[in-house]
């Protein structure tokens, strides 16, 4: 069984493209879903499912279509529109090489330990402004916003699911 924690979100999926069950998708993430990725997967009514992938070709700088095995008809590939996708954490991390920034959603899930004082886990990213945040649920029940920038990220470690940050005092008071 396939749990959060296992999962990165990578894209969505938008609409069946033609009567053979192709999907048109949107992928942020900087991967080849044919090499890099076992699966994709997607929260059917709380369940994540894995689907294997058998085609990709690029429709737009945008957009991609893929075909997904066992999907075959215009549908059976609706059940699919709208869902986000996610990939394996542990395929996205393989593909992702060391020099590459990885996207800030990569970290949706980790723990988060702020100037070793505060604990929890990032449960999104704000991005609806210039400035995109980490929101990390503490484990005090409190909600934290931290700027996503290098300067504050101490360590990373993408085995674990950890993140490590140094705020300023100031920040963490307002």
């Amino acid at each position: 069984m396939i749990t959060r924690d296992e999962i990165t979100p990578i894209g969505k999926f938008a609409k069946p493209h033609g009567i053979n069950g192709e999907l048109s998708a949107t992928i942020t993430a900087p991967l080849d879903l044919e090499h890099d990725c076992r699966c994709l997967v997607c929260d059917i009514d709380g369940i994540f499912v894995p689907f294997f992938v058998s085609g990709v070709r690029r429709k737009s700088s945008e957009t991609i279509l893929i075909t997904i095995d066992g999907i075959n008809d215009e549908q059976e590939a609706s059940m699919l529109v709208n869902k986000e996708i996610f990939a394996l954490t542990s395929d996205y991390s393989n593909a992702i090489e060391d020099d590459e920034e990885l996207p800030v959603d990569f970290f949706i899930g980790f723990d988060a330990s702020v100037n070793g004082k505060l604990h929890g886990t990032i449960h999104q990213i704000d991005d609806s402004t210039a400035n995109v945040l980490f929101v990390i649920n503490l484990n005090n029940g409190n909600e934290l916003l931290i700027p996503a920038v290098d300067a504050f990220i101490t360590q990373v470690d993408i085995d674990r699911r950890e993140i490590t940050f140094d705020i300023p005092q100031e920040l963490l008071d307002l």
